[in-house]
């Protein structure tokens, strides 16, 4: 295996992390507005991902700048092609960062209701719009011989990238709904199951039909086993949730968004990014990859580095991983 054959696979691993550990707090951020009943719950749900949100958007500036680093054609490419919906995302995230610091900072009723807005939409985009941008670099978009987008926004917005776009927002809801049953108490967590149960199925509909029709379009054997993998936990997750076994659910329904971005980068590969205009210039893993001595330095700095991140990260979660009530949150008098 060359070492640009390594890198597309890290970075396969870094984009699977990041939806995996954003994948939630997206969903939280949905379900402040869908599952919260008065700003109690709601501050609930926010504790919830508090200690942890900002550290899960370092996998996207891990991925980033991953992708820079070792494949810069595609990045090139991507960038000014998806200039628009990356934007938005960008935004989205800023926002919602200066949301869940602010929203606090002064004890009005208005004040922290335009903040939780804030919060909801600025989670319900990028939750799409992730969707809507991997669909269309698995189909391909218009690209020239010299590496160039041709193409226009309208070109990101066909049924297929749609349909993904639903898959990945109904998928995070269902990811952080699983989350917010693990970990909160009392009324909230028994809503957050059902509220679960009832998002897994929509999206075991939605999700089933989009990797059937990628393994139809550009599938092969690998990704038919990944895409597989991706259904079956899901199933289990739903059973596991239905049972009361949060922890189970929670890990199955990481496993379902981890199998699934494995079928859409095994169906991708060796590609990085099709081209629909001529396959001849699509961009590879190849013809898109940094010198090999760029590639031998990054991976030494990757095998220091990761286990160091992951480690940090991992205790983060093991400190906080006490569940939370609205009992715990202090009245009006407390702030």
């Amino acid at each position: 295996m060359h070492l640009h054959d390594v890198w597309f696979v890290l970075i396969a691993v870094l984009w699977t992390g990041y939806f995996f550990l954003e994948g939630f707090d997206f969903g939280i951020g949905v379900l402040t507005k869908l599952l919260a009943r008065d700003e109690t719950e709601r501050r609930v749900l926010i504790n919830t991902i508090g200690p942890v949100w900002d550290g899960n958007e370092v996998w996207l500036l891990t991925a980033g700048g991953a992708t820079f680093a070792a494949f810069p054609d595609w990045y090139a490419t991507l960038f000014s092609g998806f200039y628009l919906p990356l934007l938005v995302i960008l935004v989205c995230l800023i926002v919602r960062g200066v949301a869940f610091e602010y929203r606090a900072k002064r004890d009005d009723e208005r004040w922290k209701r335009n903040w939780e807005h804030a919060i909801f939409y600025a989670s319900v985009l990028p939750a799409f719009l992730w969707g809507v941008a991997f669909a269309d670099i698995v189909r391909g978009v218009p690209i020239d011989a010299a590496k160039n987008f041709t193409g226009g926004v309208l070109d990101l917005l066909n049924p297929y990238a749609l349909l993904g776009g639903a898959v990945t927002f109904t998928l995070f809801t269902f990811h952080g709904a699983v989350f917010a049953a693990l970990k909160t108490l009392g009324d909230i967590r028994e809503r957050a199951r059902r509220t679960a149960g009832r998002l897994g199925l929509l999206t075991a509909v939605l999700a089933s039909a989009f990797l059937a029709w990628t393994q139809v379009h550009s599938g092969n054997p690998r990704s038919l086993v990944a895409l597989a993998v991706a259904v079956a936990a899901l199933i289990v997750a739903l059973l596991c949730n239905r049972s009361g076994r949060e922890g189970w659910a929670f890990a199955l329904s990481g496993v379902t968004i981890a199998a699934a971005v494995a079928t859409l980068f095994l169906a991708l590969f060796p590609d990085v990014m099709p081209s629909s205009t001529n396959p001849a210039w699509s961009l590879t893993v190849s013809n898109a990859s940094s010198s090999p001595y760029t590639l031998r330095i990054m991976t030494w700095v990757a095998g220091i580095a990761t286990p160091m991140v992951i480690a940090y990260q991992a205790w983060t979660y093991w400190v906080f991983r006490k569940r939370i009530g609205t009992h715990h949150i202090p009245g009006p008098a407390h702030h």
